[in-house]
């Protein structure tokens, strides 16, 4: 959490609650971007195919 304060800022900058629900939101959509550009991509075979 601590990393996520700091790259995010501190605190929620909207007063509005359904408006700092809406800046979390955007918070996890950020995020997962973020983790999936970190994932390797990965090429699943099948168990049929024989070398």
């Amino acid at each position: 959490m601590f990393r996520v304060k700091k790259f995010f800022g501190r605190r929620l900058s909207l007063r509005n609650h359904n408006a700092q629900i809406d800046e979390t939101y955007a918070m996890i959509k950020m995020l997962k971007k973020l983790a999936e550009l970190d994932m390797s991509k990965t090429k699943w075979l099948s168990n049929s195919e024989t070398y």
